[in-house]
């Protein structure tokens, strides 16, 4: 006496938990993906992590911008803030970068300008974004940048050097207890061969 068994019960069933667990991970994968920008959005609106505002009405790799208020009217000349300034390459982007102007002494609400200076070593046209951090986080949603390099994707020729401007306020909101402010700037590699990004670079 034969006794069939059937196996595609077990099988169909397999199958069913693993397309099941494909798609968790697929989900997991995408999820993962979307928690960078989510971060950026986060930290352009609380100031978290020292991330600043971009130009307004523009969305840009660190997230969303946010508006840039007017000059203030008042400068409170009762205090001295020092401002630091750094500038960094990330790996991968062979170019140079330094801050012509180390560090300045300011009174909050005052206008003030500073520079960078970049350089590309290699010998092919690379197009870079730099991302700002100001520390401490605290700082940060009080440090006003009205005209900035970091608004646009930047392109250099070979060998090509190109000194950037900054324009910023620290407002006179800041609190009295920070005295010293350091902004630090991360140069990273966007394309150097996407036609698109560097017109858009060269805005």
């Amino acid at each position: 006496m034969s006794v069939s068994v059937n196996t595609s019960m077990p099988v169909r069933s397999h199958r069913q938990l693993l397309i099941k667990l494909l798609a968790v991970i697929a989900l997991a994968f995408a999820f993962g993906f979307a928690l960078v920008p989510l971060y950026d959005v986060f930290c352009q609106v609380t100031g978290l992590n020292g991330k600043t505002g971009a130009k307004p009405g523009t969305l840009g790799l660190a997230g969303i911008s946010k508006p840039v208020t007017a000059p203030p009217s008042s400068i409170d000349r009762s205090r001295t803030v020092t401002v630091e300034f750094m500038g960094t390459v990330m790996p991968g982007l062979p170019w140079e970068m330094t801050p012509l102007t180390s560090s300045l002494d300011l009174h909050p609400g005052e206008l003030q300008q500073a520079m960078f200076r970049v350089r590309n070593l290699s010998d092919k046209t690379i197009v870079g974004q730099a991302i700002p951090s100001v520390s401490p986080g605290l700082a940060a949603q009080h440090f006003e940048k009205l005209d900035c390099f970091c608004f646009a994707q930047q392109t250099l020729a070979p060998g090509e050097t190109k000194d950037m401007p900054l324009t910023f306020i620290v407002k006179p909101e800041l609190d009295k207890d920070i005295r010293t402010i350091t902004l630090a700037y991360a140069f990273f590699i966007v394309t150097d061969t996407n036609p698109a990004a560097k017109n858009l670079a060269s805005r």
